[in-house]
């Protein structure tokens, strides 16, 4: 593809949206969708939900993506006089989840309505090294590929120091458990189960490299995790909190280990279920604090990112 000067780039993927600007190409940036960071927060909106701003409960957004699954219909829509208006040279989008963000085949019928056609450049990772790759295909889309290494170097180098840490320390894994969804209950699955192992923790329940599904909460007990994470997909923990009953009334809650060792922990979804390896990076710092706080300590940048369930139900004003 030949690089222009004045490259005009949309984003309908949030992570893509959140690398752009970690590697500091915003200027190459002319529209996101209304979920990209908040750097991104005074970009044009093209890509919509017919979820934004409702406050459904995890059940109910579970039956609106089945229904809206088994009619064929999407639940995203493109403002197409916008892109129209924009005509950009590249557009990123993903096929990894229909839920979390529009996927190609949705962003392919809105291009093809275009006067001028645009490369889509889809990213669909499937495991942590993949997603370190997309920070490369979207700077070489952009003809800036060296940015992109010494972006990924400092960030393999917070991993390797996780690593090199849990080593000096000889570390056990912990038996990890990573909630993508809590009703029903998904585990985790793509990138996560890597980001567990890179943080000194094994989730057996997990799928790498393939997608969450549904996991009956007898399995769940039978596997009794050392340590619970909860970050449903989309949810800070002010919203994971406001369903947390729907797992505590649970038969045997209180006889999970992790329960029990004061090890169940709510944490922001975008260190997980939001793919731009910067924050996957902090998903992995935070996961450490949580397995082993004996040895990890939570800097600024993830302070306020996950909190331990027990401390919050003893002390709720503290939060």
């Amino acid at each position: 593809m030949t690089i222009k000067n004045n490259m005009k780039v949309v984003s309908f993927l949030p992570a893509a949206t959140k690398m752009i600007y970690d590697m500091g190409l915003q200027d190459y940036l002319y529209g996101v969708t209304f979920e990209c960071p908040k750097e991104a927060a005074e970009q044009p909106k093209i890509v919509r939900c017919i979820l934004e701003g409702k406050n459904y409960s995890s059940i109910e957004i579970d039956r609106i993506f089945s229904a809206s699954k088994a009619q064929g219909k999407s639940l995203y829509w493109v403002d197409d006089a916008l892109l129209e208006s924009i005509a950009p040279d590249v557009v990123f989008t993903q096929d990894i989840c229909e839920v979390c963000n529009i996927d190609t085949v949705c962003t392919e019928t809105a291009v093809m309505k275009l006067t001028k056609q645009p490369t889509l450049v889809p990213l669909s990772p499937n495991n942590l090294e993949d997603v370190f790759e997309c920070a490369v295909t979207i700077a070489r889309a952009l003809g800036k590929e060296e940015v992109a290494f010494s972006y990924l170097a400092g960030l393999q180098q917070k991993t390797d120091q996780i690593l090199d840490r849990l080593r000096a320390n000889k570390s056990p894994l912990k038996r990890v458990m990573l909630m993508e969804w809590i009703e029903p209950i998904y585990n985790c699955g793509h990138w996560i189960p890597f980001q567990i192992a890179a943080a000194g923790g094994v989730d057996m329940l997990s799928n790498p490299a393939g997608d969450s599904i549904v996991t009956p909460w007898e399995k769940i007990l039978k596997y009794n995790p050392e340590v619970l994470v909860i970050a449903p997909c989309g949810f800070d923990q002010k919203r994971s909190l406001e369903e947390m009953p729907l797992l505590t009334s649970k038969p045997g809650w209180d006889h999970l280990a992790a329960v029990k060792n004061n090890q169940v922990y709510i944490a922001d979804f975008d260190m997980f279920t939001q793919p731009s390896i910067g924050t996957l990076v902090e998903g992995i710092e935070a996961l450490a604090c949580m397995f082993h706080p004996e040895i990890f300590k939570a800097d600024k940048n993830i302070a306020d990112k996950f909190i331990n369930y027990a401390r919050l139900v003893r002390s709720p004003q503290s939060v």
